[in-house]
Order: structure tokens, then sequence, then C-alpha cells
């Protein structure tokens, strides 16, 4: 072997790993809202979670980067512990689709048909296929599926170099040696894992102990414990994510670790047993690109088929060697990790809005409660509320912001944009909750009371407010458009209240049964309950308007005002439900 071989080998698998992470990047872009829709389905079931790490994972061809995402989604509150160790052991057998794909550069045939099958028959029309898609393409859709095809291309040259440049040393002595070392399964291992940790791919280490399967010096006996470093190996990645995460993240890492080394120590014993007692031949057998690929296949499924229903066993030693801190919560943050997968970051910052918004339609319901009944401890839990929508408001928008300089299709985009201005509205709501509590706070400090018909008309408005905030939730909580569309009826009825309200308060002004202080607070509550009516609308018109996929806010209400009885029936149904006595 001359070193332009060794040049020649460098090049091919810089070529193979270039390809292979330009792919699996690709990849993970197209499959962005399909692998959101799959983490939806999520429930705490491990088969569940195994189907899909599995599924994930032959999508996008990396279960470093499944278990990457994993860490992510635990770090953001988006899935649990439980869940996310068997989506790891899915994840483990998905990533052996690589070595089956790989496989097929063995093919050994004269037959026309067969040699259709080998990939470097077919490369060169998907590299031409992937080159006309990423350079005519009009969308993001059609360069990302230009870019698959393009990085397979380049993979499977780099495979065929790598294959062409080591084919010499099936004649050198010290390379056969070195393989006849490897079959100490202990230094087989520490190959593997070294090997694959430098690189942090399994799928690309498999790839090039196929490759070298060509110079015919590489047993099964040797390939074996290799391919159980490898997967040891590949856990270095989610280690590394895991780094300034909290707990249950690091806990998902230690948990992929630990599913590796237990399953690799269990076969290790059973291969020193069957190789003590029956010495089978095929460990001294010649190892081919197919027979390493069913060798990977085989090692996931058996670890998965023992470690699976062990699962809670799992997480119970990760929480051993995890434990809670006492005295200390931690706070869900939002994960940068997830920012290279939009569609999955939108989902996990949709999941925190959704708790902001309820903590401040729960804000608002409380601050009309003390505004009739004032209590302390309530008052407590508003400004407590409003805090943790505040910071909501920043982790959230700032993380979208980080967001926007990632690369998103026309939708992600729009979903960006609407829920920057939706979480600005339920802050705002939030902030009106605590103007009301100061108002109820200044009648209870200076023993202000209003009149019994005050009292009874600014009930009727609180809980067309209090109905507004709701539906407001309700709507973005579950995207529900009927939802929606019941809230401009509803606004309009607020407004035409708050005007009657206001000039029924200057009429028992004029005839002397209510105070000078008692219309200043009056004032201040009908403009922050107003104003929460806005903002609900406001929520409410970005929903429609998504439904609608118009570019002005308040097009679609426009139009079912003007055309729809839908909007004259709810409209008459709130004028009768808060009538004013």
């Amino acid at each position: 072997m001359t070193v332009f071989d060794v040049l020649t080998l460098i090049g091919g698998l810089c070529l193979f790993l270039f390809g292979m992470s330009v792919m699996g990047d690709a990849l993970e872009r197209r499959a962005g809202s399909g692998l959101s829709a799959i983490i939806g389905r999520l429930t705490t079931n491990k088969w569940a979670g195994f189907l899909t790490g599995l599924g994930v994972t032959a999508i996008i061809q990396s279960s470093s980067a499944t278990t990457v995402m994993v860490v992510g989604f635990v770090n953001s509150g988006l899935m649990t512990l439980r869940q996310s160790i068997g989506v790891i052991m899915g994840a483990n057998i998905g990533t052996t689709v690589t070595a089956w794909i790989l496989s097929l550069g063995g093919i050994e045939s004269s037959n026309f048909v067969v040699q259709l099958f080998k990939p470097m028959s077919f490369t060169p029309v998907l590299v031409l296929i992937g080159t006309a898609f990423f350079m005519f393409g009009k969308t993001n859709k059609k360069k990302d599926t230009g870019t698959i095809l393009l990085g397979f291309g380049v993979l499977m040259f780099g495979m065929d170099i790598m294959s062409g440049a080591v084919e010499g040393l099936k004649d050198v002595p010290q390379f056969r040696e070195l393989f006849i070392l490897f079959k100490n399964p202990i230094l087989g291992v520490l190959a593997g894992a070294i090997l694959t940790a430098i690189i942090q791919s399994s799928s690309a280490s498999v790839g090039i102990l196929q490759a070298l399967t060509v110079t015919g010096q590489i047993s099964y006996g040797a390939a074996l414990p290799i391919i159980m470093g490898q997967n040891i190996g590949t856990c270095i990645t989610a280690i590394l994510s895991s780094f300034g995460t909290n707990r249950n993240a690091k806990r998902v890492a230690l948990a992929h670790l630990s599913f590796n080394v237990i399953g690799t120590v269990v076969l290790m014993i059973v291969l020193y047993i069957v190789k003590g007692m029956f010495a089978p031949p095929i460990l001294d057998a010649e190892a081919t690109h197919f027979g390493i690929a069913v060798a990977h296949s085989l090692f996931n499924v058996v670890c998965t088929a023992i470690l699976l229903p062990l699962s809670g066993l799992l997480e119970k030693l990760v929480c051993r060697l995890v434990p809670d801190t006492k005295g200390k919560t931690e706070k869900t943050e939002l994960d940068e990790r997830l920012l290279s997968t939009p569609a999955v970051a939108l989902d996990a910052c949709r999941k925190q809005a959704v708790i902001m918004a309820n903590c401040a339609v729960s804000s608002l319901a409380d601050s009309i409660y003390v505004l009739f009944d004032y209590k302390e401890a309530v008052a407590e839990e508003i400004r407590i509320n409003e805090e943790k929508t505040d910071h909501l408001e920043d982790v959230i928008g700032n993380y979208l912001v980080k967001l926007s300089a990632y690369q998103k299709n026309e939708d992600e985009s729009s979903e960006a944009a609407r829920l920057l201005r939706i979480i600005g509205d339920f802050e705002r709501i939030s902030d009106h909750a605590v103007n009301i509590l100061e108002s109820a706070e200044e009648l209870q400090e200076k023993g202000i009371r209003f009149t019994e018909e005050g009292r009874k008309e600014l009930s009727v408005l609180s809980d067309a407010v209090r109905e507004i905030a709701d539906h407001a939730l309700s709507a973005f909580e579950k995207n529900h458009l009927e939802t929606a569309l019941n809230i401009q009826p509803l606004e309009e009825i607020i407004d035409a209240l708050k005007e009657k309200l206001r000039a029924n308060h200057i009429a028992r002004l004029q005839k002397g049964v209510c105070g000078i202080e008692a219309g200043f607070v009056w004032s201040d509550l009908l403009t922050n309950f107003e104003r929460t009516a806005d903002h609900a609308a406001n929520i409410a018109g970005c929903i429609i308007e998504t439904s609608h996929h118009s570019l002005k806010m308040h097009e679609g209400i426009y139009m079912l005002k003007s055309e729809s009885d839908a909007f004259k029936e709810k409209f008459a149904y709130y004028s009768e439900k808060y009538r004013l006595q």
C-alpha cells in the first residue's frame, strides 16, 4: 500500500463522512414537520416510544441525531424520561438501516438486473436528479430533496473510493495481524468505541468496517466486538449534548450509555461462552458487507429484546446515578439543540406558550375574584403567575428570534410570527390582571364601595370578559377556529357594555349616589376590561388568519361579519346573555 493509497483512503473517508452528514441534515430538515407530528403522538407506552425512535432514526439515518433531539425534548419538557428510554432503544435499531443500504455495495454478479441494485450503478442517476433539484428547485423542500440525493451520492462514492484504496491491504501481513489482535473481544470493543467516539456516528464507523471487508482479512470473530464497541462509542454525542441541561436530560444520555454498555457486557459474555464451548466456524469466516449489516442489526435487536421489558429498571438505575437535588427546583427551558429542526422547535415553543397562556388567563380569573371578594393569598398568586408569564414571554420570544436564523419553510415562518404576536397578547392580558388586582387593593385599602347597582353591572361585564379570555385560551390551545369565531361578536358586546357602564356611572355621579374616588377606580376597571377583550380579539384574529391564509389579521373577521349569519346569531346570543337588568 503506497502513500498515494493512503491519501486516497483519507479522501474517500472524508467524502463518506461529509456525504453522510449532508444527507442526514437534509433528511432531518425535509422530515421536520413529520417529526413534529410523530413526537406529538408519543405516549407513556414504551412500545409507542420504541416504534417512534425506530421510525425517526430510519428517516434521518442517525441514532446520534435522534438521541440528541431526545435530550433536547426532555430538557424542554416535551418528553418524559420514561418515554425517552423507549425512543432510544428504537433508535438503536433504526440506525441499522444505513448498514443495509451500504451492504448493497458488496453485490457481486455479472447479471445485468442484479448489477442494477449495486449503488455505484444507480448513484450517478441519483446525483444527476439531485443536482437538478438543488440547482433549479424553487422551494426549500425541493432543494432539500436534491441535497439528500447529492449527500447519498457523495457517501457512496466515498465508500467506493475507500474500498478501492484498502483493497491492497489484503497482502499486508501487519494488517492481518492487527485484526487477529482484535479477536480479543476487549480490544475489539475498545477499538470500535474509540473510532465511533471520534467520528460521532455508529453508521459511519459500520460503513468503514464494511469497506475494510474487501481486504478479506476481517473475520466475524474480530468484527463482532468492534460492532459492540461502536454502539458504545456513539453515546458520546448524547453525553456531550447533555452538558448544561437539567437532571432528566442528563439521565437520558446516561440511559443511552447504560443501555449499550449493559447490552455489550451481556452479549460479550454470551460470545465468550459460545466461543469456548462450541467454537463455531463462522467466527473465523471472512466477513462481508452483508454479514456486517446482519451482525449490526442482530446485536441491536437482541439488546432491545433483552432490555425493553426492563426499561422501568433502567429508569430507576439512571435516577439513582443522577439523583434529585433536595431543595432545588429546575425551570424547564427551551433547548437550543432543537433549533436545527424548526418544526420541532416550534412545537416546543407552542407547548411553552400554552403554559404561559394558562397562567395569564388564570391570573385574570383570580383578579376578577378578588375584585368582589379580596383575599391576600389569591393576590399573591396573581403576582406569581404574572412573573411566570413575563419570564415565559422572554424565553419564548428570544428563542423565536434565534430560530429566525435557521432555514424554515413558509408555514414554519408564519407559525413563528403568529406565536410572537399571540404571546405578546397573553402577556398583556396578564398585565391587565395585575391592574385589576391593584384596583381591588385600592378599594380594599380606602374602604371604597360601589353601589349595589354598580356591583351588578360590573359583575355582568367581568363575566363577559372572563368568557372571552377562556375562548381565547381554548382557541389557541386547540387551534380551534369555531371557538375563535365566537370572540369577535362577544368583543363588540363588551365594548357596548363598557360604554353603557360608563354612562350609568356618570348618571349616578350626577345624582350624588357615588363618589369621585370610586369613579376613578371604575374608569380604570372599564379600561382594563375593554383592553383585555381587545387582546383576546387579536388572538382570535391570528387563529382565523391562519385558517384563511390571510396576510391581514382582521380580514377574515371582516368577511365573516359582512357575509355570514353566524356572526349575527352569536351577537344576538351574547346580547341576551349579558343584558343589563
